[in-house]
């Protein structure tokens, strides 16, 4: 992701926007006819206002059901007619009035158009020098290591199992939970390909795949043993089999909902075995980043940042170009075609 200096220099009169044209009903695939690519006027910041130039912006399964016109995402859905929005990283063009000044990068949560307009109480500073890639700040890795320290307290010589671990967050998860110490670490996927990628460059020593058999059985043959963690972004039949096979005292981070999101209708519900979380003292606990452990951000930073650098980390991610495969972008990470994060570079 680099800048020309002429691009600093000449800002058009008009960008464009992806507006989300009609809601989906549940259940059904995305298309095209869902969104529309819109030329606007380009917005001049007032004092204490950023305009900024959008270089790469990441999609997420979340963004699905956001489509819909209520949810229970703690989000506001998409207006229709209006932009999406998501996050990215753009270059500031202009910033009267703030501490900002035209070439410095940023983070915010107005992607899925080419420039943005927004307070610069609304941008986080990049600093370009702390990840290999600016666009890695795109990572869902500050959701994995929460993921991982705080909500299933991975420690030294745990069999950790993670749920949807071809995602974001899990591609980072398995890879986290190797920085603390875990002796075997187990993943689900929906495809052999992603299994094999998992195994053979993610560092996951067992895959268990779904459609091949019932779930709980292929994690016991995965964990003879039991399991001690999990991280689980899924739900449903997955998070069953992972109380099923934990051991006494195992920790049970849940960081997604992946089942219910992407359900073709209604909201799914996870028969939960209480009596075994009573009787083997399991730990079962909810984390959301944004609301509870925004101070692991600069934390995880450090970590990719050295991690990337070094080679014991790695950042998963598939790029596709220009702000018109957005719409492609999302379809393709919904359908379950990538592994890792799904980035729009512009």
């Amino acid at each position: 992701m680099s800048t020309a200096p002429s691009d600093r220099c000449h800002t058009p009169r008009t960008h464009r926007e992806i507006r989300l044209a009609a809601r989906p009903a549940p259940g059904a695939p995305l298309t095209d006819s869902f969104f529309e690519s819109v030329e606007v006027p380009i917005p001049s910041p007032q004092p204490g206002q950023l305009l900024v130039r959008t270089r790469v912006m990441s999609v997420a399964a979340v963004m699905r059901t956001l489509m819909d016109e209520t949810t229970d995402v703690p989000m506001r859905p998409f207006a229709l007619g209006g932009p999406l929005y998501g996050p990215a990283i753009g270059e500031v063009v202009s910033a009267p009035g703030t501490g900002f000044a035209p070439g410095d990068l940023v983070q915010h949560d107005l992607g899925w158009r080419e420039f943005a307009l927004l307070d610069a109480t609304a941008a986080q500073r990049v600093d370009p020098g702390l990840l290999p890639d600016p666009a890695a700040y795109l990572s869902q890795g500050p959701t994995a290591w929460m993921a991982v320290t705080r909500g299933a307290e991975v420690r030294p010589g745990d069999t950790v199992f993670v749920t949807g671990a071809a995602g974001g967050v899990g591609s980072l998860a398995g890879q986290a939970a190797r920085l603390r110490g875990a002796r075997r670490v187990i993943g689900s996927a929906g495809s052999q390909r992603k299994a094999d990628i998992l195994r053979e460059k993610l560092g996951y020593d067992a895959v268990v795949l779904r459609g091949a058999g019932p779930i709980e059985e292929q994690l016991r043959a995965a964990a003879p043993e039991g399991v001690d963690a999990v991280i689980d972004t899924v739900g449903g039949d997955q998070l069953q089999a992972s109380i099923a096979v934990a051991n006494r005292g195992a920790r049970i981070g849940l960081v997604g909902a992946l089942g219910a999101q992407l359900a073709d209708s209604g909201t799914p519900t996870t028969a939960i075995d209480t009596f075994s979380l009573l009787t083997r003292g399991i730990t079962l606990r909810g984390n959301v980043l944004h609301a509870d452990h925004l101070d692991l951000i600069p934390e995880w930073h450090e970590q990719f940042g050295a991690g990337l650098r070094d080679g014991t980390l790695t950042f998963p991610h598939s790029r596709l170009h220009g702000l018109d495969n957005a719409p492609r972008a999302l379809r393709e990470l919904v359908e379950g075609h990538h592994v890792g994060a799904v980035l729009v570079e512009l």
